[in-house]
């Protein structure tokens, strides 16, 4: 029997997502791919790389990039951060916009729209979070942003509750350029397990120290050993900038950095199905945020 795939002409390309912090696009992303890829806290810039997560519907492939949200770089990181979201928008063959409903246009989003504007590109419009705001105030919103003339499309969707986001799908299956498939089907990403998994240590300490240092940490996956029994070890280093943030992750008695590592523990078993040993190591380099092999590891150009 011939499948939809087989029987229908291919069709492929990449599709960025784009948008202030805390928009919600990796929770979109997630969402479209239907897996967790990208890792979701209440903190803004919590993705510091792009990540790529593959969708594939009947006879298309849609190649979503998540890219670290757009802003008025202050430091180093936040610098090619932002080069990467532009990046990330420039090759790709759509651009999702992703727009907080209940924040609207505030100056972040201002000056991605102004972004836009000064490269040429146009974009889809995805008004996220639309179960936060009354129905009646997503009409104004809608008719300023489209009033920029930089929207092909506009949908409105909660990437947390699910509506709306079979719509988007169809449409940029639609609307992708015919070619072969990059990618196997049943494919979700193409990162490394060992950068996921560091990824998803990130997270858990994040959300555990809440506001105490998750932007003077890091977290690198050093050692990945495939063990006979079919389980893996995991050794990742937790990169602090100071000495005195040493004692926080690790936490009274240690108790900090072992409830990190038994959440990240059960998340990469997920990932992976299958039984992880992970270890965590926290280490003191203060220039890490300085430092290109660091940036080498997220795939982040260095900026000079």
């Amino acid at each position: 029997m011939t499948s939809p795939a087989q029987a229908a002409p291919t069709r492929c390309g990449f599709v960025a997502i784009l948008g202030a912090p805390n928009a919600g696009k990796s929770t979109l992303l997630n969402a479209l791919v239907q897996a967790k890829l990208s890792i979701v806290t209440h903190k803004v810039q919590t993705t510091r790389m792009r990540i790529t997560g593959i969708r594939t519907v009947d006879n298309a492939q849609i190649v979503f990039v998540d890219t670290p949200g757009i802003l008025v770089p202050k430091r180093r990181l936040e610098k090619a951060m932002v080069q990467a979201a532009w990046s990330g928008a420039r090759d790709a063959d759509s651009i999702l916009l992703v727009v907080d409903a209940s924040r609207g246009v505030d100056a972040t989003v201002q000056g991605i729209l102004d972004g836009l504007k000064e490269a040429g590109r146009k974009a889809i419009l995805v008004l996220n979070k639309i179960d936060l705001v009354r129905r009646e105030s997503l009409l104004p919103l809608t008719a300023q942003l489209s009033g920029t003339g930089l929207f092909t499309d506009t949908f409105m969707v909660s990437a947390t509750g699910g509506s709306g986001l079979d719509d988007l799908v169809g449409h940029l299956a639609r609307a992708l350029p015919a070619g072969p498939w990059l990618y196997p089907e049943g494919q979700l990403s193409d990162v490394s397990e060992r950068v996921l998994a560091a990824e998803i240590t990130r997270e858990k300490l994040f959300l555990r120290l809440h506001e105490e240092l998750p932007y003077s940490l890091t977290v690198a996956t050093d050692r990945w050993e495939e063990r006979k029994d079919g389980s893996v070890r995991v050794e990742q280093t937790i990169y602090v900038l100071r000495e005195a943030h040493r004692p926080i992750v690790l936490g009274a008695g240690g108790r900090t950095i072992k409830i990190v590592g038994s959440a990240a523990r059960e998340e990469i078993e997920a990932l992976l199905d299958r039984k992880v040993h992970l270890f965590l190591h926290v280490k003191v380099q203060e220039g890490w945020a300085d430092d290109p092999e660091r940036y080498r590891e997220l795939g982040l150009d260095f900026p000079r």
